[in-house]
């Protein structure tokens, strides 16, 4: 049976404020503890819509990226875009290739090879450039960290802008370019967007400059893309983002992401899991894996053909990375679970990982196994991979201090990319684990849940689903709303598909039906027995057109 915590989500004090505005009980908590405080506040919660987006010449560096490219456009001088490997880099990168080409810009895109380049800016992008006779380089979704590559445009005489959102490190050369919102400088309101959120902003702002119309939909579809896969916090300005980016997906005349959705077998209305666990592991999949330009190519390709040749190649590479991956959490699995106890931060390594998927791998461990964790794939002198952390714990500013001990590093609070040398492998991971430990409260490791509604069976209805659908998408920051439910039983036996997950009916004591679901769940089959009490998320059952309980947890009912 589960070992883990389950406690209700407090109510805040704004939720009695909430429901004078007309709003339920139940939606009025979800929205205060969402940091909703009035009735204007749920209205535009509620409702995102375009006027919500800010100015983008808010940001710092901004009205000077613009100028540099005005001058570009008007003497004919020709820019590179060099962007990301990663889902977002890639879509931060299409957004300004298409901005850039409708305003006659002149542009060529550049997408590091993680495996023979490295990752982000790099001076060999430099060189790429200056051969492509490009005297502007503006990144997207990199740079902030690139003081090398920086230095060696300068020294080319190529100019840079730099459009990144991760946490920088110390001021990049006086003459660049920098569009950062994470930079003390910067007032922008709104610190967390993403690299394809900054990259549609410079795009607008640009569009804007020289008089060309804005296609707000088609950026805004692409940004979502970006913004829902790089998992930066979904509130504020990046829920508006990702909210009218999903809603028009469906209108969507790109035969890429055509081809995309089709291929990932989803169908609105879609919702941000669908782009983060369907859509965005295939865009991943061509970095993590080779070269991540087909990715590039299928998000900009207007051929049909050429879409669903692009759309079938990332398939076959996502299936390769879904097989690495799982190789990978077996093998650092048995490495790690043999310490007991469990140090209060995870690192293992090997030469037979792939490095472009241990990232992915380390995600999956650190909530499994309820630590931060860092996976690096060894190539002889140096170990390069990712760490994944978990809430309430900021993996960034703990390994900050030994930055000067690592090859790369950098990333956000919750997720790191860093490159070590291999023969300090063993002490890292002792200083870590020494320092983490004196660092961390036991208690941020326990696993626990924290429900936000308490309901009876029967009222998990389809009213209550449209209810809270009005609280997408969800992402970090916006939680889909956990709900205990119980006590319920389960109405025959359920039927296993997939990789053990489960799908059965289940009743309570009045014969309330409730449909479960559950991935992974066929090794917990043995908490669903007798007279269960479950934690789960409602969703929409898309074949059957109706609600079932997500499981999340299940115990025995006591109450």
């Amino acid at each position: 049976m589960t070992s883990t915590e389950w406690s209700p989500a407090p109510v805040p004090e704004q939720a009695a404020h909430l429901e004078q505005f007309g709003h339920p009980p139940w939606l009025a908590e979800l929205l205060a503890r969402r940091g909703v405080t009035d009735g204007p506040e749920a209205d535009s919660f509620l409702a995102p819509a375009g006027d919500q987006l800010h100015d983008p010449t808010g940001l710092q560096g901004m009205e000077e990226a613009v100028a540099r490219l005005q001058k570009a456009l008007d003497s004919g001088e020709r820019v590179a875009i060099v962007g990301d490997y990663d889902a977002d880099g890639v879509a931060a990168t299409a957004i300004l290739t298409a901005v850039f080409s409708a305003c006659g810009l002149e542009n060529f895109a550049i997408l590091p090879h993680r495996l023979r380049e490295g990752y982000g800016f790099q001076p060999v992008h430099v060189e790429r450039a200056r051969d492509k006779g490009c005297s502007v380089i503006v990144t997207a979704d990199c740079g902030t960290t690139s003081h090398v590559a920086v230095e060696a445009a300068t020294a080319a005489g190529v100019d840079v802008v730099v459009t990144d959102h991760h946490l920088p490190e110390k001021p990049l050369p006086a003459d660049t370019i920098e569009i950062n919102p994470h930079r003390d400088s910067c007032s922008y309101p709104f610190t967390d967007l993403s690299g394809a959120g900054l990259a549609f902003k410079l795009a607008v702002a640009f569009a804007r400059q020289v008089g060309q119309q804005v296609p707000l939909k088609s950026l805004l579809r692409m940004a979502a893309l970006g913004t829902i896969c790089d998992l930066v916090p979904l509130v504020g300005e990046n829920r508006v983002i990702a909210a009218l980016g999903l809603a028009a997906l469906p209108e969507t005349h790109s035969a890429g992401l055509q081809a995309l959705i089709q291929r990932a077998g989803i169908r609105p209305p879609f919702s941000a899991a669908d782009v983060g666990f369907r859509i965005g592991p295939r865009i991943n999949a061509a970095g993590r894996l080779d070269d991540p330009q087909p990715a590039l190519d299928l998000l900009l390709t207007r051929d049909r053909e050429r879409a669903w040749e692009l759309a079938n190649h990332l398939e076959e590479l996502n299936r390769k990375r879904q097989a690495a991956e799982a190789r990978i959490m077996d093998d650092a699995r048995a490495q790690l679970v043999s310490r007991s106890p469990l140090p209060s931060i995870l690192l293992a390594w090997s030469p037979d990982w792939e490095r472009g998927v241990v990232g992915v791998a380390a995600g999956r461990l650190a909530r499994e196994l309820s630590r931060p964790t860092v996976l690096l794939s060894v190539d002889g002198e140096e170990a390069t991979g990712s760490g994944r952390s978990l809430p309430g714990i900021e993996l960034h500013r703990f390994l900050e201090p030994w930055r000067a001990d690592l090859v790369r590093f950098g990333g956000h609070s919750q997720a790191v990319g860093l490159t070590a040398p291999t023969k300090r492998l063993q002490e890292l991971q002792q200083e870590w684990e020494k320092e983490a430990g004196a660092a961390w409260e036991p208690a941020l490791f326990r696993q626990q849940f924290e429900y936000e509604l308490d309901l009876e069976p029967a009222a998990l209805t389809a009213e209550l689903l449209v209810g809270l659908d009005r609280l997408e998408p969800f992402g970090i920051g916006n939680q889909q709303p956990l709900i205990r439910v119980g006590p319920l039983s389960l109405d025959g036996s359920p039927r296993f598909f997939g990789r053990g997950h489960l799908a059965g009916r289940s009743i309570s004591p009045d014969g309330a039906a409730v449909e479960l679901l559950g991935w992974g769940w066929q090794e917990r089959l043995s908490d669903l027995q007798g007279r269960f009490e479950a934690l789960g998320s409602l969703e929409l059952d898309r074949y059957r057109g109706t609600p079932v309980l997500r499981l999340k947890d299940a115990r025995p009912f006591e109450r």
